[in-house]
Parts: C-alpha cells; sequence; structure tokens
C-alpha cells in the first residue's frame, strides 16, 4: 500500500491498484462520525463513441445511454433494489452521472463496511433483461420531460448549445425522449462490459475507518474475471470549432423575471494534469477578482438593479473542453452582458490589480484548507480530478505558485467577446 503525504494540509491518502486494475484510494479522517465513499468510472454522456473491449471497430450509441446505465445498475438478479439494503443498514445512498463520469456513493455512521462490500458487488452485478430495460424508459422520459420543464436547466443547457456546435457537452446528460427509446440490452452490456472495467474505475474512501480493513473488502468484494484493461479505453469526439455555434438563444418560460447565463467559451484545450489544474486555479482567481460580491463589475451591476443575489459565476475544465458561466436574473440581460463586456475590455487596457490578486490568492487557500472538514466534498472533488489525472491534493502547492501575471495573460485569451454566448429566458 503506497502512502501520499500532503504537510501543508496535514492530511495523507492510502493507495492500492488491485491485480484487476482497480484504483483504490482511501483518506483517513480520525474523529470524524461521518464516513463517505464512492465507487465511480470514467465514464460519462459524452463517451458516445468508443471501441469496446475485445473490439477493434468503433461502436456508436445511443445518447443518454450512461445515465440510464445508472439507473439500471440498482436492479438485482433477486428482483431487489441495491438502495434497500443500504436503508436497511442505515446508509444514505446516491448516484450520479454527468458529461464525464458515472459516480456510485453513500455515506453512513454505522455499517460502513458492509456498505462498502455492498456497493462494490451490486455495481459489478449487471441486470439488463429486455422486460426491465422498456419498462425504465417510460421512467427516463418522464425525468427527461420534468427537465425539459425546468427553467433553471434550459438557461443552462442553451447556452452550452450557444457555445457547442459539435461537442456533445451540447446534448443533454438524459438523452432524448427518442434516443432513450432506441437502447437496448445488448447495448447496454457492450457499454457496462466496457466502461465498468475495473482498469477504468476508481473507489474512494474517507472517514475513520481502517485502512487494512478497507483493503480487505474491497479485494473480498471484487470480481476477477473480468478481461483487463491493456490500454486505455479508446474514445471518439468531434472536431469542435473555437468559434462559438450561436451568440444567443432565447426561451420561453412561465417565469416572473428574465434568467441568463453568459458562456465564455475556452479555446485552449487539450492539457491534463497539473497543467490543466494551473489553467483552472487561475482562471477561478480571475473570475473572483472581476466578477464576484465587492468586484467592481458586481458593484455597478447590482447598485445599477441589473442584478439581484442570485448572480454568480464558475468555470467548468475538463480535458477536451472549457467555460466559463456568468448566470442570474435581470429585467436586462443583455445590457448585463454589455457592462460585464465593457469592464472586460477596460481590464485588458487598463491591468488588473495585483492588490486583488494577492487578496484572492490567499482566501482560495483558506477556503480550500476549510473544505476538508468536508467528506463530501473531498470525496467527490477527489475522484473527478483524478480522471483528469490531477491530485487533489496538489492544489495547494499550484495556487501557491501562480504569479499574477498569468491572471493578467488568461483575462487577455479566455474571456474574448468572440467566445462569448448567452442564453435568455424570458417570462411567456
Amino acid at each position: 500500500m503506497e502512502k501520499i503525504v500532503n504537510h501543508i494540509l496535514k492530511e495523507e491518502v492510502y493507495y492500492e491498484k488491485l491485480d484487476n486494475g482497480l484504483d483504490i484510494y482511501f483518506m483517513p479522517k480520525k474523529g470524524f462520525t461521518k464516513k463517505f465513499a464512492v465507487l465511480a468510472t470514467n465514464y460519462g454522456s459524452n463517451d458516445l463513441e468508443f471501441i469496446p473491449i475485445n473490439q477493434t471497430e468503433k461502436f456508436k450509441v445511443n445518447e443518454g445511454i450512461a445515465h440510464f446505465l445508472e439507473h439500471k445498475m440498482f436492479e438485482q438478479p433477486d428482483g431487489g433494489n441495491a438502495f434497500d439494503k443500504f436503508s436497511k443498514l442505515g446508509a444514505s445512498a446516491n448516484a450520479y452521472t454527468n458529461f464525464t463520469m458515472t459516480a456510485y456513493l453513500f455515506s453512513c455512521t454505522e455499517n460502513f463496511y458492509e456498505s462498502l462490500q455492498h456497493l462494490i458487488d451490486y455495481v459489478q452485478t449487471p441486470y439488463f433483461t429486455d422486460e426491465n430495460v422498456e419498462k425504465e424508459k417510460g421512467i427516463i422520459e418522464q425525468e427527461i420531460k420534468m427537465y425539459n420543464d425546468d427553467p433553471d436547466w434550459n438557461v443552462y443547457f442553451n447556452c452550452l448549445k450557444a457555445m457547442y456546435s459539435k461537442y456533445p457537452v451540447n446534448i443533454d446528460i438524459a438523452g432524448t425522449v427518442d434516443s432513450i427509446y432506441k437502447i437496448t440490452k445488448e447495448e447496454l452490456y457492450t457499454c457496462y462490459n466496457t466502461f465498468y472495467n475495473p482498469g477504468n474505475m476508481i473507489l474512494f474512501v474517507v472517514g475513520d475507518v481502517d485502512a487494512e480493513k478497507v483493503m480487505e473488502i474491497a479485494k473480498k468484494s471484487n470480481h476477477y474475471d473480468v478481461d483487463k484493461l491493456k490500454n486505455e479505453i479508446e474514445r471518439f469526439y468531434p472536431e469542435e470549432p473555437k468559434t462559438v455555434n450561436e451568440k444567443e438563444i432565447v426561451a420561453e418560460f412561465p417565469i416572473s423575471m428574465p434568467m441568463f447565463n453568459i458562456g465564455f467559451k475556452d479555446s485552449d484545450v487539450g492539457m491534463k494534469g497539473k497543467e490543466l489544474l494551473r489553467k483552472e486555479v487561475i482562471t477561478e482567481i480571475l473570475l473572483d477578482m472581476i466578477l464576484k460580491r465587492g468586484s467592481e463589475i458586481f458593484e455597478e451591476l447590482y447598485m445599477s438593479g441589473l442584478i439581484n443575489d442570485n448572480f454568480g459565476c464558475g468555470f467548468t475544465s475538463q480535458v477536451d473542453y472549457g467555460y466559463t458561466l456568468i448566470g442570474g436574473e435581470s429585467n436586462e440581460p443583455r445590457k448585463v452582458k454589455d457592462t460585464i463586456i465593457k469592464y472586460i475590455n477596460k481590464y485588458k487596457e487598463d491591468g488588473l490589480s495585483e492588490d486583488d490578486f494577492n487578496r484572492v490568492k490567499k482566501k482560495k487557500m483558506g477556503q480550500f484548507i476549510k473544505y476538508f472538514d468536508s467528506v463530501n466534498f473531498i470525496a467527490n472533488n477527489f475522484i473527478s480530478y483524478k480522471f483528469k489525472g490531477i491530485n487533489l491534493m496538489d492544489y495547494l502547492e499550484v495556487i501557491k505558485q501562480v504569479k499574477f501575471e498569468e491572471v493578467e495573460e488568461r483575462l487577455k485569451n479566455h474571456l474574448k467577446e468572440e467566445y462569448c454566448s448567452i442564453s435568455i429566458v424570458e417570462p411567456k
């Protein structure tokens, strides 16, 4: 078992790779009552074209299949549901699919080892029949329709569609009603056998539990009869242009005030590991400096009544794509966008404040250290970073190294008007 220590955070992580390829990470948190475990696969809704394990030909699947597969994993061969057993053990379980990852998780205060064994067992026990696949289609259809009726979801997704013309991040994670009805049992098994291979998965455990016992259960519960991954799974994504797809998308919903998402598409993509983390940290510092509460932009927009307390922003960073999103409510969303662009151009001319940079940098370091009091934060972020080739424990080291000049450079390269789209949802 390998031990990774971060002396600044005073945290350590134990690591072991099982014979079947599964990566296991464990972070001890002495004195914490809550324990948390996540078993995740490096597989999300973007993965629509790939070469299945032990095959040579490219395979294209229906949109929404990763999310469909996540739903089906809870059904057990004995007719039971994996959630029921978690409830009996007093554990709170959940699962989610995003663009790049599918995760199965639970938290508990007791019966941790039994719950961990159950988590590993059921994620390794797919049970798809023609009947239960057909039944699931109606359930997911309702979920899709629910999201289609949600203005928050629509303003966000329309912004992605405005930015991206070809990359599958412009496709709803759950797919469409048409696409999910084409999904078959055979297709699900192909995706499962390829992406739920232990060599494409990570188990992360955090809490006041015994490292040796965690490893013992993981080894005992794991299936070793699967074909080991010899190489990384070959995936195919369409070539995405740097330019945005549309400058503006407008939809109507029965709401009282218009909602907006302003997106800046990242043109600087294709990096992994510390390089990607550094870009993420630089962008987060930049956004905090110019857009968060207390900034010139925020104060002007707020004091002029153009925004309210719902205003916020963030940067999403993946290997092949990335974007900054600025969202909120406003009676004049286009004026909000124009004001933001005006200030961005001003900062490009006049430069940013180095004092602001140092203040935000210190604040970010303090926030990050504080996050380590939350097992939820640690577990969910550790794995999503790992799939991008990043060790979460490196965050502090990277943020310490970031220079003011890098933030100014990022402002010029990333926040460009030609890479900007706006999505608006107006009252019906």
